[in-house]
């Protein structure tokens, strides 16, 4: 297989790995914004809490995989 087709593909799959992981954190913010505490005390519910940091710990995984991808082109790994 040509390496720039597979590293297409790489980079299509990685670009829609941040998209998912993205969208999943921003909705996780969104309910814990929007929810309304069975506590009554003003904070959100626990598995709230854990999903939101759940999906910035997977933003992160993709962030990271970027840079990577980034070093190997400025390095000139790639292209």
């Amino acid at each position: 297989m040509d390496m720039r087709k597979k590293w297409r593909e790489q980079e299509l799959q990685l670009v829609e790995r941040w998209r998912v992981a993205n969208d999943r954190f921003r909705d996780a913010q969104a309910a814990v914004a929007l929810q309304n505490p069975p506590q009554g005390d003003g904070r959100p519910s626990e598995d709230s809490v854990q999903e939101v940091e759940a999906a910035r710990c997977a933003v992160e995984v993709v962030r990271k995989q970027v840079a990577r991808l980034k070093v190997e082109f400025s390095a000139g790994k790639r292209y």
